[in-house]
């Protein structure tokens, strides 16, 4: 997660000088909302997809009893 916040805070950086060179100067609340936005589905989908590799690489994927598993077999 570390790593995903530094390129989350790049991300931001670079999305705000692109903003800046197209628009100008604008709004504060209209960057601070980019910012968050930006920065909230990073960190949220890194860490979905932090917690999928882990679900997966300790078994917890293959230890669910799956009802419909004698219906596909056949």
């Amino acid at each position: 997660m570390r790593w995903m916040v530094l390129v989350t805070l790049s991300v931001i950086a670079v999305a705000f000088v692109i903003l800046y060179r197209s628009n100008g100067f604008v709004s504060i609340h209209f960057y601070i909302a980019t910012g968050l936005g930006i920065g909230a589905a990073m960190l949220l989908m890194s860490a979905l997809m932090g917690l999928v590799f882990l679900s997966a690489g300790t078994g917890h994927d293959d230890s669910i009893i799956d009802p419909l598993e004698d219906e596909r077999e056949r």
